[in-house]
């Protein structure tokens, strides 16, 4: 025979009280992306990937429970970057100011089937960052680290200027509910897609709650002798440089003869 202390008894109560308090998921998301490994070569212009899922109910979902919401968050890998403000002084545009981003997504994409502000509330969507507005973007703001209202000036410029390039988007009518629970929208890629691992994220609502999310990823690498030369770079940084050098010089010296006046 087992015997429980007082404590052990409490415990065993507090996790089975845990247990049965926490609400069985109703639905779950079925997603995949049509391209998981997107590949770089030197005529790369950008591309478009779609992504589908639909909505898996079970016994517990809500009879009622027919209209949802989807919001997808798209980020590519993080890196510091720097916004600069420029002044034009004495006829020339000089630097005068800068703020530097920490940690902050190089692509970001958020695509939905509604406008924001009618999927959740407005603490809601600061809660679940729905909208470039709403996503976190940490700034080192002299000695401290914090994210800060959506007009800030650098901030805005940050987002207009990623924006102008297509790295940084929001789509409120991108996402199409093909059927009721069937879904699918498109991930437009340009470019200049910078090179690594994108998280998707999707989120599904129902009247203004968040009913359940799941992830999925695809990757970005470059191929032939882009990759050759970005794998120089970064595993043989010196001879890297020595070669480039070179390089130079051999086309300066070239260019000297060519153009040499007799």
């Amino acid at each position: 025979m087992i015997e429980r202390t007082p404590l052990a008894a409490f415990l065993l109560t507090l996790v089975v009280g845990a247990a049965l308090t926490v609400p069985a998921r109703a639905e779950r998301l079925i997603v995949s992306v049509s391209n998981h490994r997107v590949t770089v070569t030197p005529n790369y212009s950008g591309e478009e990937l779609v992504l589908f899922g639909s909505v898996e109910k079970d016994a517990s979902t809500p009879a009622t429970r027919n209209n949802y919401d989807l919001v997808v968050t798209v980020s590519g890998p993080r890196a510091d970057m720097v916004t600069r403000r420029k002044e034009r002084k004495l006829g020339i545009w000089i630097n005068t100011d800068s703020r530097e981003f920490l940690k902050v997504p190089t692509y970001l994409a958020l695509f939905s089937n509604r406008p924001f502000d009618a999927i959740a509330s407005p603490e809601v969507a600061r809660r679940q960052q729905l909208g470039l507005n709403n996503v976190l973007l940490t700034q080192r703001v002299g000695p401290d680290f914090a994210d800060v209202v959506p007009n800030d000036a650098f901030r805005s410029a940050f987002v207009r200027l990623r924006s102008q390039h297509g790295l940084y988007r929001e789509a409120t009518s991108a996402v199409t509910f093909l059927t009721p629970t069937l879904f699918r929208t498109g991930i437009p890629l340009p470019g200049e897609v910078p090179i690594g691992t994108y998280d998707v994220e999707i989120k599904l609502f129902s009247d203004g709650a968040l009913v359940t999310r799941t992830e999925t990823a695809f990757e970005i690498v470059k191929v032939g002798f882009e990759q050759f030369v970005a794998n120089s770079a970064r595993h043989n940084g010196f001879f890297y440089g020595l070669a480039t050098a070179m390089m130079a010089l051999m086309t300066g010296w070239m260019a000297s003869i060519v153009f040499r006046k007799d």
